[in-house]
């Protein structure tokens, strides 16, 4: 009887050490450093297993981030969440404006929501995304296809201004 107790404990011991560990939440991670605004390739990506509790919000896996951009530069190994990168929405496209005060783009992130207001305080765009900040007075922003066209051709003669959400 001990022995068969014996053997049945050994064997249990055996599976117990070869069960496989949880894999952890798939999460993509720059495979190099990379620049903004750059398509990804799955040259730029790698897939790590990383423990749930420890994973940022928004993760993404190297499938879901292949072929979007980086709104901003990440170093080599740095995670990739779904803020970091611009939409896939179609119906979405960005637009570069210079704004008429330039200490405003001080307060503007990537990923604040924004108004954009033209001449005669007319709203141009709503609840538009800013993807980058360039030289402290040019912004980025992503917004609908058809309210890109009106911001493009308003801020070709004129600075536009934003109000922050």
């Amino acid at each position: 009887m001990r022995k068969i107790l014996a053997t049945v404990l050994a064997l249990l011991a055996v599976l117990v050490a070869a069960w496989p560990a949880p894999a952890g939440t798939p999460l993509a991670v720059a495979a190099r450093d990379l620049a903004p605004g750059v398509p990804l390739t799955s040259a730029d990506l790698r897939t790590i297993h990383w423990p749930p509790e420890l994973s940022p919000a928004g993760p993404v896996t190297a499938t879901e981030a292949a072929g979007r951009t980086l709104l901003s530069a990440a170093r080599a190994g740095e995670p990739l969440t779904d803020a970091r990168l611009a939409s896939r929405d179609p119906d979405a496209a960005s637009v570069a404006v210079r704004l008429a005060d330039p200490a405003v783009a001080g307060l503007l992130r990537t990923g604040s929501r924004v108004d954009v207001v033209g001449a005669e305080s007319h709203v141009l765009a709503e609840d538009a995304s800013v993807s980058a900040v360039r030289d402290g007075e040019v912004v980025v922003l992503v917004v609908s296809r058809e309210a890109a066209t009106t911001v493009a051709a308003e801020a070709l003669t004129q600075p536009v201004t934003v109000t922050l959400r």
